[in-house]
């Protein structure tokens, strides 16, 4: 059997444009060459789609469009065509390869929120990751805290405003119902875009502006007091979860900067210095959620851990950071997965889906 063509998908036209960059590095440094004939598609933050050549891009992983220049500004599209999903040159449509899988390794709206997962879906090709459905929900703070909470798994309290109706909760309002300090933050962004921690009216006003520059619906959130602790899902019909992680924030939370920017905003502590009892309850949870919004592939499922261990669910991250220093490969590790490994597993995983849904009848 010949090697396999993976697509790599870096970039995007989201807030987390950069951090899909790094995630991306990491990924293509990592992938067996043996085993896969690597094709880098760098989305720029207009949406445009670039044909990388991967060694310049890791050695310049910031700018897809300059790059894109060197090999004679070469825009890319996947075309479905005699049953094959083919990667063509957008202007002349000639073919550039037949593709086999996608690893699209993009964070945030239009790579993490079921837009390009469609774009997969209606080529018929195998990609890593959640679906359509899961995409959409998991991007969605409002809908997917929604489902879990029918479900019986506890989240904290919330409110939903919207730009239509933003003026019908005040600070007093919000105050009321969730106490201080709350939280502010965008329903569908990730890595701590937009998200305040507010303690004043003054905050507060700052906060829903600065958040609705991100999104047109927002949610208010209790703080919960605790330390956040984190599962690594992998997987699709029998999901299995990795350690626990802890996240101990050296600054008011763990915010964008915390993440990607300071050195030392948090200490990771892998695994979690918890009891092995309460490890199985969180791994358990973790499952519970992810299996709760139909999710397939991977997914780090995030909690909160009270003082008196209590376990709440705080949000989950279905293409979750893939860098030297993120969180879910580094899980993985620590559970006996190295990182190479863990890719070889993703992409197996994705083939094994679309094997499964070649076979479901598409006429009658």
């Amino acid at each position: 059997m010949g090697k396999i063509q993976l697509a790599v998908f870096i970039g995007g036209k989201s807030p987390e444009h950069a951090i899909s960059l790094r995630s991306g590095q990491s990924v293509i440094s990592a992938l067996n060459k043996e085993k896969y004939d690597v094709h880098v598609i760098g989305i720029d933050p207009s949406g445009h789609w670039h044909y990388c050549n991967p060694s310049d891009y890791l050695k310049n992983p910031t700018d897809v469009q300059n790059l894109s220049l060197k090999i004679g500004k070469m825009q890319v599209a996947l075309d479905f065509s005699r049953n094959k999903c083919l990667l063509t040159h957008k202007n002349t449509g000639k073919t550039i390869s037949q593709i086999d899988a996608v690893f699209p390794v993009l964070h945030g709206s239009n790579g993490e929120d079921g837009v390009i997962q469609g774009i997969f879906r209606s080529v018929n090709v195998a990609f890593v990751g959640v679906d359509i459905l899961t995409s959409s929900v998991g991007m969605d703070k409002d809908v997917a805290k929604r489902l879990w909470r029918d479900a019986g798994i506890p989240v904290a309290d919330f409110l939903t405003i919207y730009t239509r109706n933003k003026h019908q909760v005040s600070f007093q309002s919000a105050k009321q119902a969730l106490g201080l300090p709350m939280f502010v933050k965008p329903a569908n962004a990730g890595s701590s875009v937009g998200v305040h921690k507010v303690t004043s009216e003054e905050e507060f006003a700052h906060a829903i502006r600065d958040a609705f520059q991100y999104d047109t619906k927002l949610l208010i959130e209790k703080a919960i007091q605790g330390i956040e602790v984190e599962c690594a899902i992998l997987g699709n019909d029998k999901p299995r979860a990795s350690v626990i992680g802890a996240i101990k924030p050296t600054e008011q939370f763990y915010s964008f900067e915390a993440k990607y920017v300071s050195t030392t905003g948090a200490k990771l502590e892998i695994p979690a210095n918890i009891t092995s009892s309460l490890s199985k309850k969180i791994q358990k949870l973790a499952i519970r959620a992810f299996q709760c919004i139909e999710a397939e592939g991977l997914s780090r499922v995030d909690f909160f851990l009270t003082p008196q261990n209590e376990i709440i669910l705080n949000e989950i991250n279905t293409m979750p950071g893939f860098t030297s220093i993120s969180m879910y490969p580094k899980l993985w590790e620590a559970s006996g997965l190295s990182y190479p490994d863990l890719l070889d597993e993703l992409i197996r995983l994705a083939l094994q889906r679309q094997k499964s849904r070649n076979k479901l009848k598409t006429n009658w």
